[in-house]
C-alpha cells in the first residue's frame, strides 16, 4: 500500500435500539461502496424482512456454541435474551482486501472491541432525544410494551456511555443522509490518518 492511499480500518458502531443505525450504514455503503459491513451472527429468528447471510448469520444455540468454542468470535454477548458475535474470519477477509470494515454491536461489545483491535474507529449513533427512540421502536410493531420498556431502559444507560466514543452522531428523523455524509467523511478522515492495519490482537 502506498503512503498516499488510505489504510485499512474498522468501523465499530454502537447505539440505543431505535437510533437508526443500520439506516445509516446502508446510507453511507451507498455514498463510499469501499465500505464493507459485517453480518453479525445472531440466536434469534430473522424479522420481517431479514435475510441470512446479509443481515446477520442466523444460528441455532447449538451452532453458536460450537463457534464460541472454536474461538471463532472477536467478541460476543446476550441482550434481550438472545446472543450475537462478531465473526472473526470475516473481519480478517475484508482487512486482508483493504476493505474498511463495519461492525454494528451495542455499547458492551464496542468496549471489547475497542481492547481487542487496534485502534479501531468507535462511533456512536444516537436519536435526538429519548421520544423519538420510542417513537421508532413503536414503529417496528417487534416488541411487546414489556420489551419496549427494557429496550428504553437499556437506551438511556447506552447513551449514558456516548462520550467515550469517537465520534457521536445524531440521527434526525428528517436527514439520514446528512448522518450517513457525516460518517462517510469521518471514516475517510480517520483512515488518512491510520498508519497500519487495523487488526485482532493476539490475547
Amino acid at each position: 500500500m502506498s503512503r498516499s492511499e488510505p489504510a485499512p480500518l474498522v468501523v465499530v458502531i454502537s447505539g440505543p435500539s431505535g437510533a437508526g443505525k443500520d439506516t445509516v450504514i446502508n446510507a453511507a455503503m451507498a455514498l463510499d461502496r469501499t465500505l464493507s459491513k459485517v453480518a453479525t451472527a445472531k440466536t434469534r429468528a430473522p424479522r420481517q424482512g431479514e435475510v441470512d447471510g446479509v443481515h446477520h448469520v442466523f444460528l441455532s444455540e447449538e451452532q453458536f456454541d460450537r463457534w464460541v468454542a472454536e474461538d471463532a468470535f472477536l467478541e460476543h454477548v446476550t441482550s434481550y435474551g438472545h446472543r450475537s458475535g462478531v465473526p472473526r474470519a470475516a473481519v480478517d477477509d475484508l482487512l486482508a482486501q483493504g476493505r474498511t470494515v463495519i461492525l454494528r454491536t451495542d455499547v458492551e461489545g464496542a468496549r471489547t472491541l475497542k481492547t481487542k483491535l487496534d485502534h479501531p474507529f468507535l462511533v456512536f449513533i444516537t436519536a435526538p432525544d429519548i421520544a423519538s427512540l420510542a417513537r421508532r421502536l413503536r414503529s417496528r410493531d417487534a416488541e411487546t410494551e414489556e420489551e419496549m420498556a427494557a429496550r428504553l431502559a437499556e437506551a438511556e444507560a447506552e447513551m449514558a456511555e456516548a462520550d467515550w466514543f469517537d465520534l457521536v452522531l445524531v440521527n434526525d428523523d428528517d436527514d439520514h443522509d446528512h448522518a450517513a455524509r457525516r460518517l462517510v467523511d469521518a471514516i475517510n478522515a480517520r483512515s488518512r490518518q491510520s498508519r497500519g492495519t487495523c487488526v485482532a490482537r493476539e490475547v
